[in-house]
């Protein structure tokens, strides 16, 4: 007997259709945001890139990661992205066949960010001092 739950709804992770359909959604919002075809001005000049997008279980619901291409403060590219939702809604549907047109929640992408200040970490002086080898300690080799 089947349960009948994709595998994503057990708590497994997302399941192949809500991977597909969200990298169909990214490939869309990136290409409208590459257009720059908006209204708003903050849009229309701003070099966007959409690092990820995860769907609900019911792909109902998509969370959009975004940056700004080349680093900067990403709270005016959210706010206008909010601002553009609802349209960007009705060209993903259009684009991205689904039975229902999805919510878009935009997030800034830290992963970026936090990879950044990971390397500037390994790089400085004091880390790469201490991951350097040390010279054998004399006393060692006498046992």
């Amino acid at each position: 007997m089947s349960g009948g739950k994709a595998r994503g709804a057990s708590g497994g992770g997302p399941s192949q259709r809500q991977l597909r359909v969200a990298e169909q959604v990214r490939h869309a919002l990136a290409a409208l945001l590459e257009r720059g075809d908006f209204r708003d001005p903050e849009l229309a000049v701003s070099r966007i890139t959409v690092t990820e997008v995860r769907a609900s279980p019911d792909l109902r619901h998509m969370t959009v990661f975004v940056t700004p291409l080349g680093g900067g403060d990403p709270s005016v590219i959210l706010a206008a992205l909010r601002r553009a939702a609802p349209f960007l809604r009705g060209q993903v549907a259009q684009a991205v066949r689904t039975k229902f047109a999805p919510d878009l929640a935009f997030r800034a992408d830290t992963a970026i960010d936090a990879a950044a200040r990971i390397e500037a970490l390994i790089r400085s002086p004091s880390v790469a001092r201490d991951l350097s080898p040390r010279p054998a300690d004399p006393r060692r080799d006498e046992d």
